[in-house]
């Protein structure tokens, strides 16, 4: 990996990570939303997946990294499952996510590290 792949694998990869982890940590929060307030909530979560999933898709066309495609892939069934009323099974795949945008953000610091920007 180059240095401004690295750079920039890096840095997408960390930000997919946390906006990943503030989306389980919303979905495991939607069960226990009231019946009242569920059809909202799952609006608001479903909006913000997608824009997540926008991001990781421009991480993905940005480095060619397969990893950030992986996280789509999860990030879309998580989706399905959120649409589907089940966002408890949604945060596995969210989980898959996040281990996914992790990969490249890893492979990038050891890079990073190497040459001493780390």
């Amino acid at each position: 990996m180059d240095l401004p792949t690295a750079v920039k694998s890096y840095q997408f990869g960390e930000r997919a990570k946390s906006e990943l982890i503030v989306v389980s940590q919303l979905c495991s929060a939607l069960t226990g939303f009231s019946d009242t307030q569920k059809g909202g909530g799952k609006k608001m979560l479903l909006f913000l997946m997608e824009q997540v999933r926008s991001e990781v898709a421009f991480a993905a066309k940005s480095t060619g990294e397969k990893e950030f495609e992986r996280a789509i892939n999860s990030l879309n069934e998580a989706i399905s499952l959120v649409e589907s009323d089940q966002p408890e099974q949604a945060v596995e795949k969210i989980s898959a996510a996040i281990s996914a945008s992790t990969t490249p953000a890893q492979v990038a610091w050891q890079v990073l590290s190497d040459h001493g920007l780390l």
